[in-house]
């Protein structure tokens, strides 16, 4: 039996997620399924973590286990024949020691989420960004954004449905930039939150747009309550980036 890594690109939308489900369309499920097409009998595949519906993976990492020799390049040319149908591409597959594990061998997580500041929409863009129309100030949402960075209770972020034993997260990095119409913001750390990211992008935005002042992140994040935080932003303006090991 050969254990592989596999680096693995997606579009968000069109499943609900990443983990598998059943009846439902998930990149776990359909990988699963593919590769049960290609060797003949079934696989598991364990993920780096857990996307939500409607966000996007650029950099997702999984492993699995294959009792037949294969070289990496024929896995991933005979996955990719198969995934061309749907949003899903291997980009890359290497074979690694029996001891790597996708999700506990990481040690750092990095998102980024995509927000299209201008008063026109995307015609190109609708499913891969977040649409703001009014104005936002970096200046503000940076000067906000500092105060998350480190070992903190984010609770104030946290969604209800969050199954995680502990709010306390550290946040290793969190930057924000312009490029043209679009702000970037990076986010990086060991581990997140159920919706921590899309909680902290809803929150910078209303700062962002003048709705509240820098200091209230302190405000908000003292307080350990999600309804005193921004709202959740779209999903599909989330990238997984990047997996550090």
């Amino acid at each position: 039996m050969t254990r592989f890594k596999l680096t693995i690109e997606y579009e968000g939308p069109p499943f609900s997620g990443w983990q598998r489900q059943e009846n439902l369309p998930t990149v776990q499920g359909i990988l699963e399924e593919t590769f049960y097409d290609f060797l003949g009998s079934p696989v598991t595949i364990w993920g780096s973590g857990r996307t939500d519906a409607g966000v996007h993976a650029q950099g997702q990492v999984a492993h699995v286990d294959i009792l037949k020799p294969y070289e990496p390049l024929a896995i991933q040319g005979a996955m990719n024949k198969r995934l061309r149908n749907v949003p899903i591409s291997i980009v890359n597959v290497e074979e690694v020691s029996s001891d790597f594990h996708a999700r506990f061998s990481a040690k750092k997580r990095s998102y980024e989420y995509v927000i299209l500041n201008r008063r026109a929409p995307s015609a190109l863009e609708e499913a891969r960004a977040w649409w703001v129309i009014k104005p936002l100030s970096i200046t503000a949402m940076t000067d906000a954004a500092s105060v998350l960075i480190g070992c903190h209770d984010f609770s104030s972020f946290r969604d209800s449905r969050c199954q995680a034993k502990s709010p306390l997260k550290t946040l290793d990095h969190l930057f924000i930039e312009k490029e043209g119409e679009k702000i970037l913001v990076r986010a990086s750390a060991r581990s997140f939150l159920h919706h921590q990211v899309r909680n902290i992008i809803g929150t910078l935005k209303r700062i962002g747009e003048g709705a509240w002042a820098p200091e209230k992140m302190q405000e908000i994040l003292e307080a350990k309550d999600r309804r005193v935080a921004g709202p959740t932003a779209p999903a599909h303006g989330l990238y997984l980036t990047k997996i550090d090991f």
